[in-house]
């Protein structure tokens, strides 16, 4: 298994990114290759001044970056020789099996858009973010940004690429599909809530148990997939870490709301395309970066694309 680091993106690299990914090697088996894909020159300086020999990793030299403020599309098309696009490169190429960035998250949904593409049958790719649970494993949340307006048809599409994501990552046999509403009754919500409720209360195509509202999200949320859109699922995740901000600076430490720290979570996969490519928070620390690589690897291992590709088949 081969996984590509962008190592050019995020607020603190590529230092971060390059210690991040020694910590993630120090983990993995021989049979894991890391693929470090930024500036030659600057990777081996930081993992000589680590004395870590640059023999540990794959290098791939690239002469140009995109930054967190640069125009997404316009930066993928204009610098091709930038470390995301290269990254996609490898990735089309099969020259590695995962591709992962703390970068321009515009510039990596590009990038996923136009090089390894939706799978066919995906109406819209997605993206989710686990939701701790007071008791439990997490519960999975999408979308949570790329598609602020859903229509009905792609709430519902949700709830099948959830079901998969919960049943290969998690282990989930037959995960509980919820809809999040204001309210449980099936009459609640807007007109899109409604009719995509309608669409989904006789499926055979996943578990469906109903509407949920947010304050179970957390605590007695009985189901294992949530399914909004990208704009609620966004504001929904903001607060979560912003809740966990305050905790921090107030001195108050639980080990239940230390799961909302971004950290342990790394880096969230996109749904719905060809292959395995993975988000991480752009603020992320190399201790982000280590746990977001191996996330890449659980994502590679579960087959989540290859599935979801069997299924519209």
């Amino acid at each position: 298994m081969k996984i590509g680091i962008d190592i050019m993106g995020g607020d603190y690299a590529p230092k971060a990114s390059v210690l991040g990914a020694i910590q993630a090697q120090e983990e993995l088996s021989d049979e894991v290759s890391l693929v470090l894909i930024g500036d030659e020159v600057q990777i081996k300086a930081i993992l000589e001044s680590q004395n870590v020999s640059p023999d540990k990793f794959e290098i791939v030299h690239t002469d140009e970056f995109i930054e967190m403020g640069d125009h997404p599309a316009k930066a993928f098309a204009a610098k091709p020789k930038s470390s995301i696009a290269v990254g996609f490169h490898l990735l089309k190429k099969k020259q590695i099996d995962g591709f992962a960035s703390a970068g321009n998250t515009g510039a990596m949904l590009v990038g996923a858009m136009y090089t390894v593409k939706s799978i066919l049958g995906v109406i819209r790719p997605c993206i989710s973010a686990e939701l701790p649970q007071y008791k439990g494993k997490p519960a999975i949340l999408l979308d949570v940004g790329i598609n602020p307006d859903c229509r009905p048809d792609v709430l519902y599409q949700y709830g099948v690429i959830g079901s998969v994501y919960a049943k290969q990552v998690f282990g989930i046999e037959n995960p509980k599909v919820a809809l999040l509403n204001i309210g449980s009754e099936e009459q609640k919500g807007n007109l899109i809530v409604k009719s995509t409720y309608e669409l989904m209360k006789d499926t055979k195509d996943f578990n469906f148990i109903g509407n949920v509202e947010a304050n179970d999200l957390l605590g007695e949320n009985p189901a294992d997939v949530v399914v909004c859109d990208g704009f609620t699922g966004n504001v929904v995740l903001k607060e979560a870490e912003g809740i966990y901000k305050i905790l921090m600076q107030r001195g108050i430490k639980d080990d239940f709301f230390h799961r909302f720290n971004p950290e342990v979570h790394g880096g969230t996969p996109i749904l719905g395309v060809n292959s395995t490519v993975i988000i991480g928070h752009g603020a992320s620390s190399p201790k982000a970066i280590k746990t977001m690589i191996l996330k890449t690897k659980d994502v590679i291992e579960a087959k989540v694309s290859e599935k979801l590709i069997e299924l519209y088949q």
